[in-house]
């Protein structure tokens, strides 16, 4: 029950695609990570921050693949992980993004 109220805290509009009651927290930490990093507000960071741990949110990010710059950079700074040993540092996209924000 406490792991199903965690993924309840959290914004609606990251799992648009997938249904909540599939996601579990344990074997889903990589998608759920990635996508309050990606898409989520401070509030989401807060309950994952609380939820997961930081050093697990950073042992996690550094094996996503398409986090973003911003994303990568701000793990990479709370974490004290270099930005070396992440995996979206190392292996950028060959074609780049149309928007540079």
């Amino acid at each position: 029950m406490a792991q199903e109220s965690f993924l309840t805290l959290l914004s609606p509009h990251l799992f648009w695609d997938v249904d909540i009651k599939d996601v579990d927290p344990e074997l889903h930490k990589q998608f759920i990570v990635g996508r309050v990093m990606g898409y989520g507000t401070i509030s989401d960071w807060r309950v994952i921050h609380k939820h997961i741990g930081l050093a697990e949110i950073g042992r996690v990010a550094k094996n996503i693949k398409d986090l973003d710059a911003r994303s990568c950079a701000f793990l990479s700074l709370v974490t004290k992980i270099p930005l070396e040993e992440f995996r979206c540092y190392t292996s950028k996209q060959s074609t780049p993004p149309h928007w540079n924000f």
